[in-house]
């Protein structure tokens, strides 16, 4: 959470000051068993302190003015980039605890998260395409760019960042052209989500997944890939748990597309006819713009060249590697007309995204 300091105690505080901090928390923070955090000077996390702490040190003996360190519980729960697992975030939460103190590797206190805004942590980088004009929302994107352009309360780009958020992912690099500079200005680096935000700048077009040479560092085995112009509540979780568990190179999220022939069609063999099917529908998979990548696959797209996403996905079929798909069932729109834009804006009262 942004603001932690309601849950922090220095070190040199004592029983008394614990039990005004624990009273200034319940009244903050709806939760009936939360905990206060001890820390140093340099914020180092030396204990947890939770009521029944104050309770059962009182019943030992400690006065308002023993050191609150004297009732402190040295082996608490923590997280860090280590312990930050999906299997780790369940066990808490099954296990009723709702705030964990999460620390860098010298053991200092960076955040502590609410595990109650989390579905899960998927160990991915996410880039997000976010360069094109926008020509189709004309006027519109004139002066803003398309990812910018307010759905209910906040921008379509800000819709897909939270929800990456509450799956655990915390870098996200975002492929930037047109306008570039006001999506820089309006996530900055992302300390205000407390993720890390990094940007490419594509100087020529160079498709729907070109951009993604210029990035260097992946620090995960998979990267998702994504446009920026969706708004979905897609389960991230299965979508990453089904990606793993099949062993492939790379998988497309797809949208069922069903196409109703009005007419009745004629099978046949040679010059029989040999059934007859009265208005039949076929279903397709349509490509819904969200990738998970295996790293290496990203060395097979050509540096500095105009290439698209599909491109990708016929090399990884031609190099006889494995292609799936993850069809969805869930809500998703790709914004790219006028139409799809205000329907966007009247779904958004209707659908949970967070």
């Amino acid at each position: 959470m942004e603001n932690f300091d309601i849950f922090l105690l220095k070190a040199g505080g004592d029983v008394a000051g614990l039990i005004r901090k624990m009273e200034e928390l319940t009244t903050q923070i709806t939760v009936e068993k939360p905990n206060i955090f001890l820390v140093d000077e340099k914020n180092h996390l030396l204990g947890s302190i939770s009521d029944g702490d104050i309770r059962r040190g009182i019943i030992k003996g400690a006065l308002l003015n023993s050191p609150a360190t004297s009732i402190m519980n040295k082996n608490f729960r923590f997280m860090n980039a280590e312990k930050f697992t999906h299997a780790a975030i369940k066990e808490l939460k099954n296990n009723q605890v709702r705030f964990v103190p999460f620390l860098d590797e010298e053991g200092r206190l960076i955040r502590i998260l609410d595990l109650t805004k989390f579905k899960g942590r998927i160990p991915v980088e996410c880039i997000i395409m976010a360069g094109g004009r926008g020509e189709r929302l004309r006027p519109l994107t004139d002066t803003l760019p398309k990812p910018l352009l307010k759905i209910g309360e906040k921008p379509i780009i800000e819709h897909t960042v939270d929800r990456l958020i509450q799956y655990g992912v915390n870098r996200i690099t975002i492929s930037v052209r047109y306008l570039s500079e006001k999506i820089r200005e309006h996530f900055g680096n992302g300390d205000s989500k407390n993720i890390e935000i990094r940007y490419v700048e594509e100087r020529d077009p160079l498709g729907t997944i070109g951009s993604v040479t210029l990035i260097e560092n992946f620090q995960s085995d998979v990267i998702m890939l994504m446009n920026s112009d969706l708004l979905t509540n897609i389960d991230y979780l299965e979508f990453y748990e089904t990606f793993i568990s099949s062993g492939a190179d790379m998988a497309v999220a797809t949208v069922p597309y069903t196409v109703t022939v009005p007419y009745a069609i004629l099978e046949t063999q040679n010059e029989k006819v040999v059934s007859l099917k009265e208005k039949p529908s076929f279903t397709y998979q349509s490509n819904a713009g969200i990738y998970l990548i295996k790293k290496e696959v990203i060395s097979k797209i050509p540096k500095n060249s105009f290439y698209n996403a599909t491109d990708l996905m016929e090399e990884v079929i031609k190099s006889g590697g494995k292609l799936t798909y993850y069809p969805l069932f869930c809500y998703w729109l790709d914004i790219g007309k006028p139409e799809d834009y205000l329907k966007a804006m009247d779904d958004i009262r209707h659908i949970h995204l967070h």
